[in-house]
């Protein structure tokens, strides 16, 4: 039995070396490394039917590009999808609005665009289910199907590791929303994320959705714990803000738990709420299809800043991506206006004040303040004082 047990502890430890080659080891790696938070924003999509030409790597994401570095960010996401028919599918496919070479050029195009404004770029290929369904929910049905599925997946995102090692990407996510078999798999998870290091030299991460963080098996394969999360903040409507925190620290306790075990920085690789009253109750609810929709520009910043309440403080946070602006700025066609975008609304204003400040992660000094200063109060000052003018005038009956 102690031999069983002292392989499997050298077999974590080569594992857990492996994977952080790329950062100092333990929860506070990305810290201890230097690196400033990331504060991200998600540019989507990679092209659109309805406006050909005004996608990545097009005029339209260079002046995106150049709104995105005035507000402060400094970290995009992109996110090239493949497509599958149905949720029993096993078949990925590769073009997507566009053919696969065509995308792949885009990409290309929208990395250099972002690193000549000085930001860092993380590739995160999505999968589109054409008819209904949620990728979280993917099942071939049998071993046989899912053995084509895995491999038709490996030859998708072993082509778009590669695609980003050559357009100079700096983080790659080896999935989103795998929920249905990322907790399962292990020898092919493992495979995978070996042979993804093979192809890409950067820091490699997986986008886990917010209820199945506590699942995935391979975390300590990786660089960093990614999340997509849109944790639910509140029970009921009508939830006041402090309510809104308490809902944010409780996440933050579960995933603190994580953090604890599994010895890895955490980014958000998604966060986002809808522009509509009591978005942070539901805000996984997708936009479309909405009726009778209460707009509520306040509710989109307060149900963000009470996230940041929660997590900013944490060294072991490194950061977000706000989910999500498009590729033109002046495209409406692909969400309402109580959709997910910020873009010219009261939480973009409020994105720009917290990108502003520092955060508990970010190196000291910092370079942008005369002085150094403590990070958890000063952006914690902030986050309230910006809670306080977004509170309602008037009591909801």
């Amino acid at each position: 039995m102690r031999g069983v047990l002292a392989a499997l502890v050298l077999t974590l430890c080569a594992r857990s070396a492996c994977a952080q080659d790329r950062l100092p080891p333990g929860d506070e790696g990305w810290y201890a490394d230097g690196r400033s938070g990331i504060r991200g924003a998600t540019i989507g999509p990679i092209e659109s039917s309805l406006f050909p030409g005004r996608g990545y790597g097009t005029p339209s994401t260079a002046a995106l590009l150049d709104h995105l570095a005035r507000l402060g960010v400094n970290w995009v996401s992109v996110t090239p999808f493949g497509r599958i028919w149905d949720l029993s599918s096993t078949d990925v496919l590769m073009d997507f609005e566009a053919p696969y070479e065509e995308n792949r050029a885009a990409v290309r195009r929208v990395v250099a665009q972002a690193h000549a404004r000085g930001m860092q770029v993380m590739i995160i290929p999505h999968l589109w289910v054409e008819t209904e369904g949620w990728r979280g929910e993917i099942d071939p049905g049998s071993p046989e199907g899912w053995a084509q599925y895995q491999a038709s997946y490996r030859a998708f995102v072993t082509a778009w590791a590669q695609d980003a090692a050559l357009a100079g990407a700096d983080a790659f996510s080896i999935g989103v929303e795998c929920g249905s078999w990322s907790g399962r798999f292990g020898g092919y998870w493992a495979s995978l994320i070996e042979e993804v290091r093979a192809l890409f030299p950067g820091l490699l991460t997986y986008s886990a959705n917010w209820d199945e963080v506590d699942h995935v098996l391979f975390w300590d394969q990786l660089d960093l714990i990614g999340v997509n999360a849109f944790y639910p903040l509140a029970e009921r409507d009508d939830a006041s803000f402090d309510q809104y925190v308490q809902g944010a620290l409780r996440a933050r306790q579960g995933l603190a738990e994580l953090v604890a075990v599994v010895q890895r920085p955490v980014v958000f690789t998604e966060i986002g709420y809808t522009t509509r009253r009591n978005a942070a109750v539901q805000p996984w609810l997708w936009p479309d299809g909405m009726s009778q929709v209460e707009l509520s520009e306040a509710e989109q910043a307060r149900a963000l800043l009470a996230s940041f309440r929660a997590f900013l403080p944490n060294r072991w946070f490194t950061g977000f991506f706000v989910w999500r602006w498009y590729a033109d700025l002046d495209d409406v066609s692909q969400e309402a206006i109580w959709g997910f975008s910020p873009h010219g609304k009261r939480a973009e204003r409020v994105l720009g004040r917290v990108f502003a400040q520092p955060w508990a992660v970010d190196p000291e000094p910092f370079a942008w303040l005369d002085a150094p200063a403590p990070a958890g109060p000063r952006v914690l000052d902030v986050l309230d004082e910006l809670a306080m003018r977004l509170r309602p005038t008037v009591v909801p009956r």
